[in-house]
């Protein structure tokens, strides 16, 4: 496994104008919460982290959230004057800050322009109002184009923009909608996820109590299909099961992640991979803040056992559309093999005709695509009971 220091670097900034529907992330509404104590604990997580593992120069940088954009100006500078305070930026890295539609005017897209901010991630969700609505987003379809005019009026070209399938109420025709739209924007990197109803949400409470009109199966399995479709046909890589790009404009941050690579995580419910560990941040505002005060703010360490470290760089990696390969494999885990690992488990998804065999790099396989709509269960294959 990895010892060298992490070259990907995560912080989470969980504030939000509101709590969306669907939403388990650690964010938490931004109405009197102590933003300016926030960040003064992120810049001593920072500075101890530096210190307890020196940095290499970082490649790739992801701002997410919550919404890192309900920062003020002030706040958005402070904040990204310190990151390059204490992390050795490299000057061709990627840096991707998440942003709402409607919470990014052309003072705050300056500030992260200065600031090192070289790609945004917006929150777009759907191009319908009414499901805009009924999943519980702020802005409306006027604020999406208002704020990819105002980016690329700041300077900003390599933009992504999240479209979300299986809505509560969604039908096949209004996702087509909405990705015609997405694509007229003419951007060169989409994202775009089927909903997951997750514990703790309104979604859930919803569901639970019968409330929630998901579409059925086969129309999700349609949307999905739809959207490949059409992204392929504008000439975009599918190059991950939910992204898609144009090419060069793959987020290089996402693939340290698929790669199964270490990366640093820092900010309240931070996850982070570094030296054959996984840490898992302490969730609350107030609890961080206190922690990060004394120590670095850990809720749990957990060292990474070799053989779960190769489960995971199997689930992770094929998720990629180019999949895994034995030179990537013992690089990692040395003397090792794909086969020698996971034979069994191989051939019985070749068998079903879910993966396939690809030449170079050692051998390796990828999802077929029969295997692309069922990742989960190829995914599933390689965990072990």
């Amino acid at each position: 496994m990895f010892n060298h220091a992490p070259k990907a670097l995560y912080i989470h900034i969980p504030f939000c104008t509101n709590k969306c529907h669907y939403c388990d992330f650690t964010s938490y509404v931004l109405r009197g919460q102590p933003v300016d104590a926030y960040l003064d604990a992120l810049e001593s997580e920072m500075a101890r982290t530096v210190e307890a593992l020196p940095p290499e120069e970082i490649h790739t940088v992801f701002v997410g959230g919550g919404t890192p954009t309900v920062l003020t100006p002030p706040q958005m500078e402070r904040f990204l004057t310190s990151v390059k305070k204490y992390f050795p930026i490299h000057p061709d890295a990627e840096f991707t800050m998440e942003a709402n539609p409607g919470t990014t005017d052309l003072d705050k897209l300056t500030a992260m322009k200065a600031g090192g901010v070289n790609r945004i991630s917006f929150g777009v969700q759907s191009f319908d109002n009414g499901l805009l609505e009924r999943i519980g987003r702020i802005h409306n379809v006027d604020d999406v184009y208002r704020s990819i005019e105002n980016a690329r009026a700041a300077g900003f070209s390599n933009l992504s923009i999240d479209l979300m399938f299986g809505l509560p109420g969604q039908s096949v025709e209004q996702l087509s909608d909405s990705v015609n739209r997405a694509l007229q924007l003419g951007l060169p990197h989409y994202s775009l996820y089927g909903l997951k109803v997750e514990e703790n949400t309104l979604f859930h409470a919803l569901y639970e109590r019968n409330e929630l009109p998901l579409p059925p199966e086969e129309d999700e399995l349609a949307m999905y299909m739809l959207l490949i479709d059409k992204l392929k046909a504008e000439g975009f890589h599918h190059y991950e099961i939910s992204n898609f790009a144009k090419p060069g404009h793959e987020s290089r941050h996402n693939i340290t992640y698929w790669r199964n690579e270490p990366y640093n995580g820092l900010g309240a419910g931070a996850h982070g991979y570094a030296r054959g560990e996984r840490h898992v941040n302490i969730k609350g505002i107030q609890p961080y803040i206190d922690a990060a005060a004394q120590r670095l703010p850990r809720l749990e360490t957990n060292p990474v056992p070799e053989h779960e470290a190769m489960e995971d760089f199997m689930m992770v990696g094929l998720r990629m559309l180019e999949g895994v390969n034995n030179d990537r494999f013992s690089a990692q885990f040395p003397g090792q093999t794909i086969e020698g690992v996971f034979g069994v488990a191989l051939q019985t998804v070749l068998s079903q005709g879910l993966i396939e065999y690809t030449e170079g790099s050692g051998g390796g396989y990828r999802l077929s695509e029969k295997g692309i709509p069922l990742g989960n269960e190829v995914f599933g294959a390689f965990i072990s009971g």
